[in-house]
């Protein structure tokens, strides 16, 4: 079979169209997307409700959601720290080496051995200060957990690919942006230290950009980066009858026409990584050494997505408070994410060509393209396929405009696009459930995640602030002569403050990775960086509202119809 009869074969997979007219996927459709909102408003409305009629329950369950907002909160920054660890150890291995070296495990693991008898030997050395003591030991305990891994690939070695056969390809869609904002995520491409020539730049332009700025744009980077790259691949996407103008369908066109690229040169799919990065991520140096040797040493390469941790560290210092705040929330989220077996694509990553050419690329007609495509490949592999997390960041732009407020609006309309990614909801629902070959429980799990996330996004933070304090003012003389009612106060005054103690290692830990303050900042800006998170508790009240307003727009069939780019912009 020749590779357009392969291509063929491996695009036969179908996905449920979320705007299907067909009588009964319509029904299944709109039924599903139903529930969301309805879970939300109904809960904010019960909040109210509850309160009136019924009280001392209203009190017992907010209280009862204290204490699991503790226990939640306290998890969740257990697992950041370990996830902060795990990025502090990311950091500091070679990953290069490893690639280079983990062709025969056998022959790498004695090296390592070797090296960490040698360590261990200066150890016995006198004159070694405490400071280099600590740091040899934790080298000598590096290369030994390592060598225990590479015992593990020996068993495998056969399956282990060749990096030479590796061929990255860095997707880099773009709607309005400028070259300042994208040169440096190419920059960071052409410093890294995997092999350049084994690189392609796929920058995916838009054809409603207008060609006074588009070409300029386009012709400014090809010159800056000649000769740097394997390839380096434009498209332009022209908007088709069914397409939404969506950064998914730009991302499809240009891997489309990379499939031809690539057969013209009979260029294995297989032997391809394919890297969906917005156009301003700037990745680790690392990184794709380490993407690599995830994608070779893992037998089960093609069931498998890559994250890196994002961080937002592009232009931290230059945005305003409540925007690091939000920011900085956000990357520990995914970073928490990072330690999960189920953590789910977001914002740029990295897949398997052949993967992504199997499930049939993106859907053109939906807005959320960075975890949808995980969807979709986790219903083509019947529920076996997960993400294997980086650890190593990836930085982009913290949203920034012109002035104070516009920086305030574009946030929260990127706040509401990633919260439209409950539209993926309903999607997925219609595509594992009829699936007989997904475990029961698998189907379960993605179900209750799916909604719990965004149903917890829209209401935990408005239970939080208002459902303690409700009942007092809608329950009536007789709830208000308890004990009850008396103590509900003292008791989540206590709660709360017991729940805030996550909130200290979060900021503790959001300095340890704060990145270096720019000389046109003085000290002062380190003091409002501490006191910014002061903010929290409002930030996060007010966070719930993008969540709540998609939720809405779906369940009044207000859908978005395009992809709303954020702004970027750079100070000098």
């Amino acid at each position: 079979m020749d590779r357009t009869g392969m291509a063929a074969q491996k695009t036969s997979f179908t996905f449920p169209d979320p705007k299907t007219v067909e009588p009964r996927g319509r029904f299944a459709q709109r039924a599903l997307e139903l529930i969301p909102g309805t879970l939300t408003w109904a809960t904010i409305l019960g909040m109210f409700v509850g309160s009136w009629l019924a009280p001392v329950g209203a009190a017992v369950f907010v209280i009862v959601f204290d204490i699991y907002w503790i226990y939640l909160t306290v998890y969740v920054a257990f697992f950041s720290i370990m996830a902060y660890r795990g990025l502090r150890r990311g950091v500091r291995i070679n990953w290069w080496e490893r690639v280079v070296q983990v062709r025969d495990p056998g022959k790498y693991r004695a090296e390592l051995l070797e090296r960490s008898e040698h360590l261990r030997a200066m150890l016995r050395e006198e004159k070694l200060s405490f400071r280099e003591r600590r740091i040899i030991r934790k080298e000598r305990r590096e290369l030994v957990r390592y060598a225990a891994e590479l015992r593990e690939l020996e068993p495998i070695r056969e399956q282990i690919l060749d990096y030479r056969d590796i061929v990255h390809v860095v997707l880099l869609p773009t709607a309005n942006e400028g070259p300042e904002i994208i040169e440096p995520s190419i920059r960071s491409i052409a410093e890294s230290s995997f092999p350049k020539s084994q690189v392609i730049i796929l920058l995916a332009t838009e054809e409603r950009e207008p060609e006074e700025t588009r070409l300029p744009k386009v012709k400014y980077l090809e010159e800056k980066f000649r000769g740097v790259f394997r390839d380096f691949i434009v498209t332009t996407h022209e908007v088709a009858s069914g397409e939404m103008r969506c950064k998914a369908s730009n991302a499809g066109y240009a891997a489309r026409k990379l499939m031809t690229y690539l057969d013209e040169r009979n260029i294995d799919y297989k032997r391809v990584i394919f890297s969906n990065f917005d156009c301003d991520s700037v990745v680790h140096p690392e990184y794709f050494s380490a993407l690599t040797y995830a994608y070779i040493t893992d037998p089960n390469r093609l069931q498998r997505a890559y994250q890196p941790l994002p961080m937002y560290h592009n232009n931290l210092w230059d945005t305003n408070a409540f925007v690091r705040v939000m920011v900085t929330g956000s990357s520990f989220w995914h970073m928490y994410q990072s330690t999960r077996k189920d953590m789910v694509t977001f914002s740029s990553h990295s897949e398997p060509f052949d993967t992504l050419v199997r499930v049939n690329f993106w859907p053109v007609n939906m807005i959320s393209e960075d975890s949808v495509i995980y969807w979709k490949a986790l219903s083509y592999f019947h529920g076996d396929y997960k993400v294997t997390p980086i650890l190593l960041p990836i930085s982009l732009d913290a949203v920034l405009a012109d002035t104070y407020w516009k920086t305030l609006k574009n946030e929260y309309k990127q706040k509401r696009r990633w919260a439209y990614g409950i539209e993926n909801f309903p999607v997925t629902m219609r595509a594992i459930w009829p699936d007989r070959l997904m475990p029961l429980w698998k189907k379960i799990r993605v179900t209750i995640e799916m909604i719990e996330g965004h149903f917890s996004w829209a209401t935990a933070p408005l239970i939080l602030a208002f459902l303690g304090w409700l009942p007092l003012f809608l329950g009536g003389p007789a709830f208000n002569e308890s004990v009850l009612a008396h103590n509900l106060p003292f008791v989540t005054r206590i709660l709360m403050t017991l729940a805030m103690g996550g909130l200290v290692i979060f900021m503790f830990l959001s300095f340890l990775m704060l990145p270096p303050r720019p000389k046109k900042y003085g000290p002062m800006r380190n003091v409002l960086m501490f006191a910014q998170w002061f903010l929290a508790p409002v930030i996060a009240l007010l966070g719930a509202i993008p969540a709540i307003d998609s939720q809405t727009r779906i369940l009044l069939k207000k859908y978005f119809g395009e992809f709303w780019v954020t702004e970027k912009i750079r100070k000098k």
